[in-house]
Order: C-alpha cells, then structure tokens, then sequence
C-alpha cells in the first residue's frame, strides 16, 4: 500500500501524495485578509468538499476536472477530502463577477473598472453588472493576490489559453449562477482555478462555488447600496474587521456565536443549492 505523503499545508487546506494522486483535504480552518484564525469552523471542510463534488458532477459535461474519487480517501479524511489528478494549475485566479462588492467594488470606486474592464457609471456596493465580466487575479505563493488585466494574462499565458480562461471562467459562473439564482441564491462572483493535466488538457481544479471562493446573498434580502447578508466568509470578515484587529497575525479568536452563524450560514447555502439536507456527523 502507498504511503500518504503531506506534501503542502496551506491557509485552510492541506494536500497529501498518496499512489501517484493528490488528496486535496479542506480542514476546519478559516482565513480572512490572509490569515488563518486560531478557531475552526465545525464540518466547514466536509460541506466544502461537499458542495464542490455536487458542482463538480453537475458541471463534468463542460469542463474536464481533476477528480478521481471523494470516497476513495483515507477514514479520517471522509467527507472532505477530493482524490485528485495532479495538475501543473494555471498561475491566474480566473475571477467571475456578476455584480459589484470587495476589491472590485473599491477598485470601481477609484477607476470605474475592475481589471481593467470598464464598467458603466453610477454603480454602488451590490449593482448587479450589465453582464458577468472576468476579472483575473496574481495567484501569490504568499501575501495578497493583485488584480491583472487580460492582456497580462495573455501576455503571461499565450492568447489561446488566456481566451479559453476567460471564456471557462464566464460559463461557469452563468450555469452555476443560473442554478442558484432558482434557489433564491445570488452568486455575486467566485474564484476559478485551472490547471493542465498529464495529458496537456486545461482541467477545472481546487474549489468550485463553495462559501470559501463565492459571495453568495439571499436574493430576497439583496438591496444595492449597503452590505449584503452573507452566506460566505464575508460575514467572518466583517466580524473580524469589527473588532479592531489590524489584519495582521495573530488573528483573533472567533467566539462560539460567530462560529455558530458561520457554520448556519455555510450549511443553509449547500442545503439550498443542492436541494438535500446537510448530514451531520457532530452535535
């Protein structure tokens, strides 16, 4: 039997060797502004993994990925570990947006693009956009991701793949916005990842529209102009931004309230979007 190597511990997810396959395993961790808190989020790793394997099956006609099985994993990873194909990922964060908040929002606010994309004048926190735009990032080994134009991405990976990106990364987020806006769900934007395989074939990999990588808002409660209820990590951030902390490690500790909504708000977004009930295995 192979033996499972730790091969990379990152902000939240941790990756193993195991036969000449990748386990992706997502813990309970949670970061925001780049730091890991010293308190986990109970089952965040399982409904993670949960909510990209049921994307991942839902989008396999689209685009290749790279799982291999999410149950052929070692006992104590169940539920939220992906055996994995190894890719060589694509140094680009492929970023949808359907509407404005965060860094795109502040980025609006002083240029009137995202990216270099402009967009119409007028806009506040929340507007949906006329049509979901790409908006790629840096992806940094450490401290923060910058945003970059298409032309830095075809510059850095050729006009084909930067195309074939941009045009994987817009049809996701449609098909995927489209299911969820059934579900009373806005996907306001989410993070791609992309990679190529052993065979040269561009594969959808890491995480797909889970609350880690989207904003996601109740569709009945969206109103342009203000914050929007989060059933994401923003709600984690806005706490934590509210205690004074100077985003800088050590990050504070999330008291049990604030774990307690995050874990509500992480379990009620999958239970809507793949219409089952979340099973638990803890209290």
């Amino acid at each position: 039997m192979a033996t499972v190597k730790h091969i990379h511990a990152g902000k939240v997810r941790d990756l193993y060797e195991d036969g000449g396959d990748i386990l992706l395993v997502a813990s309970d961790r949670i970061s925001v502004y780049d730091v890991t808190l010293p308190t986990p989020i109970p089952e965040k790793g399982a409904l993670l993994t949960q909510l990209s394997m049921w994307w991942f099956e839902r989008f396999g006609d689209l685009v290749p990925n790279h799982v291999v099985s999410a149950t052929d994993v070692p006992a104590e990873f169940a539920r939220r570990a992906i055996r994995c194909k190894p890719l060589t990922m694509v140094k680009v964060e492929c970023i949808a947006r359907g509407y404005l908040a965060g860094l795109g929002l502040r980025e609006y606010q002083k240029y009137g693009t995202v990216s270099g994309v402009p967009l119409p004048p007028g806009l506040v926190e929340g507007s949906r956009l006329p049509e979901p735009i790409f908006t790629p990032t840096t992806k940094a080994d450490a401290g923060h991701d910058e945003f970059i134009t298409f032309d830095d991405v075809v510059k850095q990976e050729g006009r084909e793949t930067a195309e074939r990106l941009r045009d994987l990364t817009i049809e996701i987020y449609r098909e995927g916005a489209e299911h969820a806006a059934e579900q009373g769900i806005i996907v306001a934007d989410t993070k791609f990842e992309f990679g190529w395989d052993a065979d040269g074939t561009l594969t959808l990999g890491d995480e797909v529209l889970t609350s880690d990588s989207s904003r996601f808002w109740p569709a009945d409660q969206w109103e342009p102009g203000r914050p929007q209820y989060a059933f994401d990590k923003q709600f984690v951030r806005d706490w934590a931004s509210s205690t004074g902390w100077d985003k800088t490690p050590p990050g504070p500790a999330v008291p049990p309230d604030i774990v307690a909504a995050t874990r509500a708000r992480y379990t009620e977004v999958y239970e809507r979007i793949t219409g089952t009930t979340w099973q638990s295995t803890t209290a």
